[in-house]
């Protein structure tokens, strides 16, 4: 019976880990902000400033644009959310609810560059005459995060993203002075295992997942995870298996995170459908459409909570595509003991930009280095073009001596590593893989 209820409870951990893992994002984002971006009430937005860099621990975050970021909680009824004209600049408002669906977009390619204002609303809202005139958004859950990415040319051009930034506003409709309600606080203090299967507890009780996902989590009742006592209070039976089930939902989590679900070609993971998990909620700027569809039950919980541990508030693919490589060519480690190639003949086809971001293992952060850059993509000043014009890329620990190797290096940490190629607003050729990205060449 231990090991039967061990087993559910590694699925209750892949299942619940994308709520969990939010939660504690939101919370932090509240409380104390993440990296340079300072904390915010909710129905504010957090901006930061500047470029990511190293000092930004968070997974897998960009260095091509400026955030913008909004814890939203709408127990205080509908926010105005109000955006300014950007004009030719890329941007994108991205929403994703409690469990990390996806559900609406804000920006260039969803809605246009012109100035508008959008009605967000609570799951259980019946209209009203505050939606006259503006597109409405319903949130899935009462809870949900924009997050905001601005394109931004560099140093020079942060004072016109600061500009833009200041003008996007939220303004609740409602006058009241009850403050919104929040992430319901889960004391812990028990272990790491019995702490995560009381935050999924709570939590999956004040944000219930979509409909289609509600017998999956009744599923783990046996567990104590849809009861209103506390994991604490779970027999010792439970409580063990919680802690064995863990442990394995937990390694299990971090090897498909490594094995990817996508095709992989030339060793990088094309993950044009990381995100495609949302079956449910589609709001402005969504494509409700099967191609963009995750519909297998027996693999989804699992793409969900691998993409939020590698990719936590990632795009679907139609607004940026992500392609992993942890490979060269010859399928070996990446790692800063070599030096590498990557040859871009032609340039990746997008209509907004593109880049290849370096990361560290096991953590996915930026990666500290001499030269401070953290990125490198085809609005990176200075970068030399191939006679053909082609773009050969150089990864490595150490600067090289070559010069025009070290007008085109991303330099890479002393252990293994991995790149993340972004491709912001991708071309068909990208979507139906009539362009490949070559594989990395070892060159040391």
């Amino acid at each position: 019976m231990t090991g039967q209820l061990s087993e559910l409870a590694s699925e209750a951990y892949v299942f619940g880990f994308p709520l969990v893992f939010n939660g504690e994002q939101i919370l932090r984002l509240t409380t104390s902000g993440i990296g340079t971006l300072p904390s915010a009430s909710f129905n504010s937005f957090s901006h930061a400033r500047a470029l990511a860099s190293p000092r930004d621990t968070f997974v897998s975050i960009n260095n091509d644009t400026v955030y913008s970021i909004a814890p939203v909680d709408l127990s205080v009824g509908p926010v105005l959310l109000s955006v300014p004209e950007a004009g030719d600049r890329y941007y994108v408002l991205q929403f994703v609810d409690a469990w990390t669906n996806n559900f609406a977009y804000v920006g260039t390619r969803a809605t246009g560059n012109r100035r508008g204002d959008f009605l967000l609303v609570p799951p259980e809202w019946e209209g009203g005459p505050e939606a006259e005139g503006v597109t409405v958004i319903r949130f899935p859950t009462r809870i949900a995060v924009i997050v905001g990415r601005w394109a931004c040319d560099g140093e020079e051009d942060l004072p016109a993203v600061e500009e833009l930034q200041n003008s996007l506003t939220l303004t609740p409709i409602r006058k009241s002075l009850t403050p919104p309600q929040g992430v319901p606080v889960v004391a812990g203090g028990l272990s790491e295992a019995l702490d995560f299967f009381e935050r999924l507890r709570v939590w999956a009780l004040a944000f219930p997942p979509a409909e289609r996902d509600r017998a999956a989590l009744d599923s783990y009742g046996e567990l104590g995870l849809t009861s209103a006592y506390t994991v604490a209070e779970a027999p010792a039976e439970v409580r063990e298996a919680l802690e064995v089930g863990y442990a394995a939902g937990k390694q299990a989590l971090q090897m498909a995170v490594r094995s990817g679900d996508g095709p992989y070609v030339n060793n990088w993971l094309v993950n044009l459908h990381m995100f495609d998990y949302n079956l449910d909620f589609f709001e402005v700027g969504t494509l409700d459409d099967p191609a963009w569809k995750h519909a297998d039950p027996k693999t989804r919980y699992a793409t969900r909570a691998a993409a939020a541990l590698a990719g936590l508030w990632g795009n679907h693919g139609y607004e940026a595509a992500y392609f992993f490589t942890y490979l060269d060519a010859a399928g070996d480690a990446l790692t800063g003991e070599h030096t590498y190639a990557l040859r871009l003949h032609p340039t990746p086809p997008v209509g907004a930009f593109w880049s290849i971001t370096m990361y560290d293992l096991p953590n996915f952060y930026l990666v500290e280095n001499q030269a401070a850059r953290y990125s490198i993509g085809d609005r990176t000043r200075g970068i030399v073009y191939d006679d053909d014009g082609g773009l050969t890329i150089t990864m490595s620990a150490t600067r090289p001596a070559d010069e025009k190797a070290a007008a085109n290096w991303l330099p890479a940490p002393q252990g293994e590593f991995r790149p993340i190629l972004r491709l912001y607003a991708p071309k068909q050729e990208l979507v139906d893989g009539t362009y490949e990205v070559p594989a990395i060449e070892r060159v040391v």
